[in-house]
């Protein structure tokens, strides 16, 4: 089981937020872009080039940290054969380790979330993060069909972005209004017709809303009836039909129906992006509630459920702030570890690595830190279990602060 998307995504941004407090001394922070299918050769030629104009920098300071920079940017840069799938971006440069004069040389690599299609290189007082944190604010993909008995529109929402990708026309006649045999003879050729069409529009719409944009949710629209014909006679791919969030009454159909529904589902839409995480919350308290005993909460009594593999899903607040500290003892190998807030993590250090080891009484550690999110995300990949953070801003994720910020839905009973 691969890594969970709101875990991923809790890092990038965790880490992007890291990266755009750090300010240099002077210009000397570099930010690299390299978009998908740009030659790695190209670019190290590039930075060569920028070697040659940094060596002309006045101060000595500056002058050696840029080209500090540059030469370990293209020393990491040769151990890729070629560009990642969606790109790269690279940060790097001297940042204080410990006030003035303490700069080290760090670089930091990223593949964004999203395929990269620019090229940019600058060197600053700061990191330029901001492609990358606009990359996070898109969206899954949400499909539209705006359909009427004439014509119907086959559109996408990603982020803020619309786009109707396909316009399908019926080639259906108008209601016949004379009587007789020949009026429910053309009733009947009329229905033909729809459900041919009604065919047309499904098969458009699974390859594209599921084969090409692997679609999440499904909006159906369009004026009168024939929508909920074309939705309650199952011609739409099941898969398409289980996700439909909403079914809007509009004014058009087509290419135009695609953008007044977009205009009416924004309230929807909103409350979607917001519905996995509440389906989970929810989820959570039924089983805290009821005599199952398939819940629990609390730090360690949820990291215990990870270890022995009861834990089946995990959540956790996006601003529960905590690290793991673990101190190694060099000769024993004996292991203390706590979970503390980030703004104690230092302090606790010193004190764990100033007491001596409980079996052997040495005072020689080795100290390690980690994220607790990214400590229980990997005890999770171990079981097959999954990590998910939940926004702290919503008020399911408010219910969830109330339990501690973190809490797990079970596999089977504890005994």
């Amino acid at each position: 089981m691969g890594k969970s998307d709101s875990v991923r995504l809790y890092r990038l941004k965790r880490m992007l937020n890291e990266l755009s407090q750090k300010k240099g001394r002077g210009t000397e922070l570099i930010s690299l872009y390299i978009p998908q299918g740009k030659p790695i050769h190209e670019v190290i030629a590039t930075l060569r080039e920028e070697y040659g104009t940094a060596s002309n920098i006045k101060s000595d300071s500056t002058r050696n940290h840029v080209l500090d920079a540059l030469t370990k940017t293209m020393q990491r840069l040769k151990l890729y054969t070629k560009t990642p799938e969606n790109g790269l971006v690279i940060f790097c440069g001297a940042l204080p380790t410990n006030g003035l004069g303490s700069e080290v040389v760090k670089i930091f690599e990223i593949e964004p979330p999203k395929p990269l299609n620019i090229f940019l290189y600058r060197c600053d007082d700061h990191f330029h993060t901001e492609i990358l944190k606009d990359m996070l604010k898109e969206e899954k993909v949400i499909g539209i069909i705006a359909i009427d008995s004439s014509e119907a529109g086959i559109g996408v929402l990603e982020g803020n972005k619309v786009e109707v990708v396909d316009h399908i026309t019926s080639g259906v006649g108008g209601k016949h209004r004379a009587g007789g045999q020949s009026a429910r003879r053309y009733e009947r050729l009329r229905e033909m017709e729809l459900n041919d069409y009604f065919n047309r529009v499904a098969e458009h719409a699974k390859s594209l809303l599921i084969d090409t944009y692997n679609v999440v949710g499904l909006i159906v629209a369009g004026p009168g009836p024939t929508k909920d014909d074309f939705l309650k006679n199952g011609y739409l791919d099941y898969r398409l039909q289980k996700n439909v969030l909403a079914v809007l009454d509009i004014s058009y159909a087509g290419r135009e129906g695609v953008r007044e529904a977009l205009e009416k589902a924004q309230d929807i839409l909103q409350e979607y992006r917001l519905m996995e995480e509440k389906k989970l919350v929810r989820r959570l308290f039924e089983e805290i509630n009821s005599s199952k005993g398939l819940a629990l909460y609390g730090i360690q009594d949820v990291i215990n459920a990870l270890k022995s593999g009861v834990a089946d899903i995990v959540l956790v607040n996006d601003n529960i702030n905590r690290v793991r500290v673990e101190v190694v003892c060099k000769r024993c190998n004996a292991r203390e570890e706590r979970i503390v807030s980030m703004d104690k993590a230092i302090q606790v250090k010193q004190e764990m690595i100033s007491s001596a080891c409980s079996k052997c009484s040495s005072i020689d550690y080795d100290v390690y830190e980690q994220d607790l999110i990214e400590y229980m995300d990997e005890l999770a990949m171990n079981t097959g279990a999954r990590v998910e953070v939940i926004s702290s801003s919503t008020e399911d994720g408010k219910m969830l602060e109330s339990l501690g910020q973190i809490a797990a839905i079970l596999r089977y009973r504890l005994n």
